[in-house]
C-alpha cells in the first residue's frame, strides 16, 4: 500500500472511525434491550445445548457413555483381516465429532450456570465422561484393530493416515502395548507422580510464611496498598484471597436474627480496627447487597456457597461467625511492637520488590520467597525420578523426549538448541538494559552491588522516568463495547469476515450474545460464538476461550465451528458502562484470536479441529492478535474517551504504548528463557544438582547477574510440578512464531487484507 493510501485510511478512521463505532456501539446496546423480548430460535450448524436441567445434563451424560460404547465395541469385533477405514477409522471419527458438542453442553455449565445444582450435576457428568474416555484410551482390542489398519491401510488419505497414527500413538502413550507387569507399573509411577505434584501444589498453597516491616522500611509503597492489606482476608493460612464484596455477603449472612427483629441503642465503640474495617467494607459493598435485598434468604446462601466453591473452601466455613472473626482478627492484626505483615504471596510480594525504595528490605523479602517451601526441592527430584522412569517405560530416553514427542519442536534437543539460540541474540540487547538499571542504582544508592532483587525495582524506575504512563487515564479510552466494536471491524478489514449477533438465540443469561461469521465475500456461514463477558454470581473466575463445536470438512459437507469467550468484565460501574484496563484490552484480542482460530479452522477430523490443535502452536493467533494492541491505526478504532467516544486515544500515547512495550523486553525474556532451560535440563538429565543448577545457570543466562545466595527457586516454581513440566518453552516458542509473522506479513501495513486472507486460509 503506497505512503498516500496509508494516509487515506488513517485521515478515514479519524473522520468517520469513531462516529461508525457509536453507531455499532448504540446497536449493541438496542440489541441488548431488545434480546429479552426475543423468541427462542434453533442455531442452525450448532449442535450444542444451552440451559439443560441438572437431570437433563446427567442424562444426556449416561446417552454419551452408551452410545460411545455402543460405537468402540463394534470397532473392536471387526477381524483383523478385515480391517478397513469404513469400519475402523470412520466409526471413530464420526463418534468424536457428534459427541464433542454434546459433551461440552453437560461440561461448560459447570464454570457458567447461576444454579448450585446444575454445576454439581456438569461436574459429576465430567467426571463419568473423563472415566469412560479413559478406559477407552486403554482399550487393547481397540488398539489392535486399529495397529492393524497402519499394516494395511495404504489406501488411506494423508489426513486419515494421520488420524490413524495419532490413535496409536496415544494408545501407546497410555502403555496399552506393554506387558501387564510393565502396565502395572505404569500405572503405580502415574498415582505417584500425581500424588507428588498435588504435594507440592498444596504445600505452596498452604504455606503462611510472612515478614515483619515498619514503615519506614515499606517506603515508597503508596497509602493504597497498606490499606489494603486491612481490606483483605487470609484464609486458612494464607491459601485465598477474599475482597470486600464477599467479607460483606459473608457477614451479612451470619448477622444474628436479633438484630434484624429490633433496633439497638447505638453504643460508643472502642476506636479498633476491626470496627472501621467492618464499616468500610459496609460502604463499599451497598450496591452488592442492593441485589439481594427483598429477595429471599436462599438466593444469599448461594451467593456464599457459589464465592465458597471458587476458593476452594468447606461451605461448612460460611455458616460459622466465630471461626470469620478470629480470621479476620489474625490476618488485621499488626504485631506486638507495630509492624506490619508482608505475607510471602506473589499479590503483595509483587508490589514490595516493584515499589519499596529500601534496598534492604527488597533482598530480605526476595531471599524469603525464593527460599519458601524448602521441602519442595526433595519433593521435586523425586518426581523428576519417577518422570524418567515413566519415559523409560514408554520407550523414550528421558522425560522431556516423551513431553515434546507430540509438540512441534518434537525433541528436547530441538528445544536447547531453540532457546539456547534465542538466549545468545538478546545478550547485546540484555547488557545495554542492565546497564542503564546498574546506573540508576549507583547514582541513588552509591557504589552498592546490584542483586536480581533489585531488577524489578529499578526496571519500573527506569520505564516510569522514560515513558510516564498513567495506565488509569488509559483506561478512560476503552469501553468495553467500543473495544469489541473496534475488535470487529479489525478482524474483518484482516481477515474478511462479517459478525452479527444472532437475534433471539437461547442464552444461559441475559447478558450472553451469540455472533454469527461469514465470509465477506461468499457470505457463506464460518461459525459461531457466545460471548459471556461480564461478572456475575456463579461463574468461572478468568477469561478463556472455550471449543463448543469443532470444526469439520468431510466429503464436501462442513460441521460449523463454536466457540465460548468468557471472561470477568465490570459491565457497568457507577451507572457507567465499563471500562477496560490496557492489559484486559490486550487480553481480549489475545482471547479473540482463539476465537477467529476455532472458527475458521477446517479440519478434515475433529480431532485435529481448532482449539485442539498441537499445543505449540494453538496459541500463535491469539499472540499475533495482541500486536494490533499496539498501533496507532488500530488503537484509535477501538478507542474513545468515555465521556465521548468520538475523541480516540492520541497518537503519543499510542506511540508510548509501542515503546513501552518493548522496554527491557530482553532481560524479561532473558529470565523466560532461564526457567525454560532449567525445566529441560531436569527433565532430560538424570541426578541433577538442582541447587548448583540454579547458580550455575542463572548468572550464564542473565548476563552475569548473580543468583542471590541462599535461595532454591525449585521450591516454589509450579509449573515444573504440574502442567508444565518439560513444556515452559512453549509460550516462548508460540510468541517468537507470532513475531515473525507480523514482522514479515503486517508490519508495514497492519490492515493487509491479502495477508490476512493467507493466515486465515493457510495457518488457520
Amino acid at each position: 500500500m503506497g505512503k498516500q493510501q496509508k494516509r487515506d485510511r488513517s485521515n478515514l478512521i479519524v473522520l468517520t472511525g469513531a462516529a461508525a463505532l457509536l453507531a455499532i456501539a448504540v446497536n449493541f446496546a438496542i440489541s441488548a434491550i431488545n434480546s429479552k423480548h426475543r423468541k427462542k430460535k434453533e442455531i442452525p450448524g450448532s449442535n450444542v445445548r444451552v440451559n439443560l436441567t441438572a437431570s437433563e445434563i446427567l442424562k444426556l451424560a449416561e446417552s454419551i457413555i452408551k452410545k460411545s460404547k455402543q460405537v468402540h465395541d463394534a470397532v473392536a469385533s471387526v477381524p483383523l483381516d478385515k480391517v478397513a477405514y469404513v469400519n475402523v477409522i470412520l466409526p471413530l471419527a464420526d463418534l468424536e465429532a457428534q459427541q464433542f458438542p454434546l459433551i461440552q453442553s453437560c461440561v461448560f455449565p459447570k464454570w457458567l450456570s447461576a444454579s448450585e445444582d446444575v454445576r454439581k450435576a456438569s461436574a459429576e457428568a465430567e467426571r463419568k465422561i473423563d472415566a469412560h474416555i479413559s478406559m477407552c484410551r486403554k482399550r487393547e482390542d481397540i488398539y489392535r484393530v486399529v495397529k492393524a489398519l497402519t499394516v494395511t491401510g495404504d489406501g488411506l488419505s494423508t489426513d486419515a493416515k494421520n488420524f490413524t497414527h495419532f490413535l496409536v500413538r496415544e494408545f501407546e502413550r497410555n502403555g496399552v502395548n506393554l506387558t501387564l507387569s510393565k502396565k502395572e507399573e505404569l500405572q503405580r509411577l502415574t498415582a505417584n507422580i500425581d500424588e507428588l505434584s498435588m504435594q507440592y501444589i498444596h504445600n505452596l498453597d498452604d504455606d503462611c510464611s510472612f515478614l515483619l516491616f515498619t514503615d519506614m522500611e515499606l517506603e515508597g509503597l503508596p497509602p493504597e496498598f497498606l490499606k489494603l492489606q486491612g481490606n483483605r482476608l487470609i484464609l486458612g493460612c494464607g491459601n485465598f484471597m477474599l475482597r470486600q464484596k464477599l467479607i460483606m455477603k459473608l457477614l451479612s449472612i451470619t448477622i444474628s436474627k436479633k438484630k434484624k427483629k429490633k433496633k439497638r441503642k447505638k453504643k460508643k465503640r472502642k476506636d479498633n480496627q476491626w470496627h472501621h474495617v467492618v464499616v468500610y467494607m459496609y460502604r463499599l459493598t451497598m450496591a452488592c447487597l442492593r441485589k439481594c435485598r427483598g429477595r429471599p434468604k436462599k438466593y444469599w446462601g448461594e451467593v456464599i456457597r457459589h464465592d465458597m466453591l471458587l476458593l476452594q473452601l468447606t461451605e461448612d466455613m460460611t455458616h460459622d461467625r466465630k471461626v470469620w472473626r478470629s480470621r479476620i482478627k489474625v490476618s488485621l492484626e499488626k504485631s506486638k511492637d507495630g509492624k506490619r505483615k508482608i505475607i510471602l504471596k506473589s499479590h503483595q510480594i509483587s508490589p514490595v520488590l516493584e515499589l519499596c525504595k529500601v534496598g534492604s528490605t527488597r533482598r530480605a523479602v526476595s531471599i524469603s520467597y525464593g527460599r519458601r517451601c524448602e521441602a519442595n526441592v526433595t519433593i521435586l527430584e523425586k518426581l523428576i525420578q519417577l518422570r524418567h522412569k515413566l519415559a523409560r517405560l514408554l520407550g523414550f530416553a528421558n522425560y522431556a523426549d516423551y513431553a515434546t514427542d507430540v509438540r512441534m519442536a518434537k525433541s528436547s534437543s530441538k528445544v536447547f538448541e531453540f532457546l539456547e539460540s534465542l538466549s545468545a541474540s538478546l545478550n547485546d540487547l540484555a547488557y545495554r538494559e542492565l546497564s542503564m538499571v546498574k546506573a540508576l542504582k549507583k547514582k541513588e544508592e552509591g557504589e552498592c552491588p546490584f542483586g536480581m532483587e533489585d531488577l524489578p525495582y529499578y526496571v519500573k524506575r527506569v520505564k516510569d522516568q522514560q515513558f510516564h504512563m498513567n495506565f488509569g487515564v488509559i483506561k478512560q479510552y476503552f469501553p468495553i463495547n467500543l473495544v469489541l466494536s473496534g475488535i470487529f471491524k479489525i478482524c474483518q478489514d484482516l481477515f474478511g469476515l462479517d459478525f452479527k449477533e444472532v437475534e433471539g438465540a437461547e442464552v444461559w443469561h441475559p447478558d450472553v450474545q451469540l455472533f454469527s461469521t461469514s465470509d465477506l465475500s461468499s457470505k457463506g456461514l464460518v461459525g459461531y460464538f457466545y460471548l459471556d463477558l461480564y461478572s456475575r454470581v456463579g461463574k468461572y473466575a478468568h477469561t478463556c476461550v472455550v471449543a463448543l463445536q469443532n470444526g469439520l470438512l468431510n466429503n464436501g459437507s462442513r460441521q460449523i465451528p463454536v466457540a465460548l469467550l468468557v471472561s470477568q468484565f465490570e459491565k457497568k460501574v457507577d451507572g457507567h458502562p465499563g471500562l477496560l484496563q490496557f492489559p484486559e484490552v490486550v487480553n481480549l484480542f489475545h482471547e479473540f484470536g482463539h476465537v477467529i482460530h476455532h472458527i475458521c479452522n477446517c479440519a478434515s477430523f475433529a480431532k485435529f479441529s481448532g482449539l485442539r490443535l498441537d499445543p505449540d502452536f494453538v496459541e500463535i493467533p491469539a499472540l499475533l492478535m495482541e500486536n494490533w494492541c499496539y498501533e496507532s491505526l488500530s488503537l484509535r478504532l477501538i478507542s474513545g474517551f468515555h465521556q465521548d467516544i468520538t475523541k480516540p486515544i492520541k497518537d503519543e500515547l499510542c506511540k508510548s504504548l509501542k515503546k513501552w512495550r518493548c522496554s527491557f523486553s530482553a532481560l524479561k525474556l532473558k529470565q523466560e528463557i532461564f526457567y525454560c532451560l532449567f525445566d529441560q535440563i531436569i527433565h532430560s538429565t538424570e541426578n541433577v544438582d538442582i541447587s548448583g543448577l540454579f547458580k550455575h545457570l542463572y548468572p550464564k543466562v542473565m548476563v552475569g547477574l548473580p543468583l542471590l545466595e541462599g535461595i532454591n527457586p525449585a521450591s516454589c516454581f509450579p509449573r515444573t510440578a504440574i502442567g508444565y513440566e518439560a513444556t515452559c518453552y512453549s509460550h516462548i516458542w508460540s510468541e517468537v512464531f507470532a513475531a515473525d509473522i507480523f514482522a514479515l506479513k503486517f508490519h508495514d501495513d497492519i490492515f493487509n487484507l491479502q495477508a490476512g486472507l493467507q493466515f486465515r486460509n493457510k495457518v488457520f
